[in-house]
This record gives C-alpha cells, sequence and structure tokens, in this order.
C-alpha cells in the first residue's frame, strides 16, 4: 500500500481501513505472544501501513480546515 493509493480514497474509506489495520495488529501481536507467528516481518508492515493511514487522514482534516 503507499501514499498515493491513500490519497485516492475517502476519509470513512480511510477511517474503515485503520480499523481493520488494527485489528489485524491486534491478532498478530496475539499470535506474536503465542508462538505462532510464522512472518514477523509482518508486524512491522501493518503498523507502518497504519501509520500512513493516520497521516493521510490529518492531511486532509489539515486541508478541509484550510479551505473552510
Amino acid at each position: 500500500m503507499n501514499a498515493k493509493e491513500l490519497r485516492d480514497k475517502s476519509a470513512d474509506q480511510l477511517k474503515e481501513q485503520l480499523a481493520d489495520l488494527k485489528k489485524e495488529s491486534f491478532n498478530l501481536r496475539f499470535q506474536q505472544a503465542t508462538g505462532a507467528l510464522e512472518n514477523s516481518a509482518r508486524v512491522r508492515r501493518v503498523r507502518r501501513d497504519a501509520a500512513r493511514v493516520k497521516t493521510i487522514l490529518n492531511e486532509k482534516a489539515a486541508q478541509a480546515a484550510v479551505t473552510e
């Protein structure tokens, strides 16, 4: 997932995607704690994707505040 794809989505879609990423992050942490995690790099990727989504949401909010 890259920032360009995220910028094309609406704020509602981004919020939904952020919720999905948080759920996935929880599940990965649970797997890691129980020793069932096979791909440890996935944890980092999900965390960074969530940060990207939050950044784009903040950019959209700031842009909306300026245009009002």
